[in-house]
């Protein structure tokens, strides 16, 4: 065969497997793409009391309008607005966060969600895992990761085969370095028994309670690395790259009811943090 028959054939060849990788690399974009908001008709927020808005209202409870994720309130700005706002007129929301969550209740919000077939999901858990009367009481790493792991392998397989997002879980060391000065703060910390593995003694500056602090800011690390990993493993997923975990939020970001839940200053700024990390908004 002529050498320049045999070139020919193989810039063809060579221009073949061009196309057929193009295609595939354009099909996996395509696949991977989140749908257009207007095509978004159920959204789901499974979580604890953060996502319920606790301690926005006027009293102590949950406050959902006042959400992050699915709330009403113009104020705050959630993730459900921002997604009616572009073009999701019809959405319906459904928060399945519950005040005191931990990890282990995950999986039922998954479920209650995938009933609802909804095809956006927000969680934030974890702080109630590590929240706990002792440093010994937290939830260990790994049983974390598994408790995750299966509602996110639940949201994955529902009818909905929603779009997922998780937001890390905000620092309880910044948390109390804020507010660990304020004589209201001290208080309210100790009536309530707020955090006690982080918030006890806030005034001690001895080694053992230095040493506890660590413990369970140390553990929360840990769990965010847990979320990212479950999340990189899942169909549909978008971790928020430790964004809520690393903000320096204020002291008008906590609420002073119980000076530990975001405020309604708080909730906004959850929301505004979060929403650019969205399978919604290009990097």
């Amino acid at each position: 065969m002529p050498s320049r028959i045999r070139a020919r054939r193989a810039l063809a060849a060579i221009a073949a497997t061009a196309v057929l990788l193009t295609g595939s690399l354009v099909s996996a974009s395509a696949a991977s793409a989140a749908p257009p908001p207007a095509q978004i008709v159920r959204m789901a927020a499974l979580g604890d009391s953060i996502t319920q808005a606790a301690m926005t209202c006027s009293s102590l409870t949950s406050c959902p309008a006042n959400s992050w994720a699915t709330g009403s309130s113009t104020t705050v700005n959630s993730h459900f607005l921002r997604l009616r706002a572009l073009g999701a007129t019809g959405l319906a929301a459904f928060n399945f966060a519950k005040a005191g969550a931990t990890s282990f209740a995950l999986k039922g919000q998954a479920d209650a969600a995938a009933v609802q077939s909804v095809q956006y999901v927000t969680i934030e858990i974890g702080a109630n895992d590590a929240c706990t009367r002792t440093v010994g009481a937290m939830t260990p790493t790994a049983t974390f990761k598994a408790n995750v792991t299966a509602a996110l392998t639940a949201l994955a397989a529902s009818p909905g085969s929603p779009e997922i997002f998780v937001a890390s879980i905000p620092s309880l060391q910044r948390l109390y370095e804020l507010n660990r000065t304020s004589l209201s703060a001290r208080l309210a910390w100790s009536l309530l028994q707020t955090c006690q593995s982080m918030l006890a003694n806030p005034s001690s500056t001895a080694a053992a309670d230095v040493q506890r602090r660590a413990a369970v800011q140390q553990r929360v690390n840990e769990y965010n690395a847990a979320l990212s990993e479950a999340c990189a493993a899942t169909v549909k997923c978008r971790f928020d790259g430790m964004t809520v975990a690393g903000y320096a939020f204020a002291r008008s970001d906590v609420s002073t009811r119980d000076y530990f839940h975001p405020s309604l200053s708080g909730q906004a700024t959850l929301s505004s943090i979060t929403w650019p990390k969205t399978q919604w908004v290009v990097p």
